[in-house]
């Protein structure tokens, strides 16, 4: 599982430089690199450790196999983890990037509910798939390759407007 969270920081990292030189057209010269070494940092202490941990946790929770043991975990994974993770998520990269706990919540109340009906076009399906048809051990590597994509939205929208303020 190491492997996997050694994943989780390098495609942090990755979705971030993607938002940066493709979503926000930010020149090379421009690039900020302790911003990408954040979102590095975050993969490594926080997002790998945590879905390892939820994924197993999920199955402890919902016994057995098949439509219906997937479809619980996507629920809660998505109506029970999901929102909050997000809003953590938000909060916490704005708090690490701008050391003002007051700029962390009004970002996670600006931005925390288009973030997780962004979510919810992308990861029941994804989820679906993954409870279903993916073993335990290959789950957060799945989860990971769609993540550069979702990763490259979440480094956007956690970065726009932060220091604008």
């Amino acid at each position: 599982m190491l492997e996997q969270e050694v994943g989780s920081r390098v495609l942090m990292c990755l979705g971030d430089g993607l938002a940066q030189v493709f979503v926000e057209k930010k020149p090379l010269d421009k690039f900020d690199v302790k911003r990408s070494g954040r979102f590095f940092l975050y993969g490594t202490v926080i997002l790998g450790p945590t879905l390892r941990s939820w994924y197993t946790i999920l199955d402890k929770i919902v016994k057995g196999t098949g439509k219906s043991a997937a479809l619980q975990k996507v629920a809660l994974d998505q109506f029970g983890f999901a929102p909050g993770f997000l809003a953590f998520f938000l909060s916490s990269m704005t708090l690490f990037s701008t050391g003002s706990v007051t700029a962390s919540i009004e970002k996670c109340k600006k931005d925390w509910k288009e973030v997780v009906v962004a979510n919810w076009k992308i990861w029941p399906a994804a989820q679906t798939i993954n409870f279903y048809f993916v073993p335990l051990n290959w789950r957060l590597i799945y989860v990971n390759v769609i993540a550069v994509f979702w990763n490259t939205y979440l480094a956007y929208i956690s970065e726009r407007d932060v220091h604008k303020r």
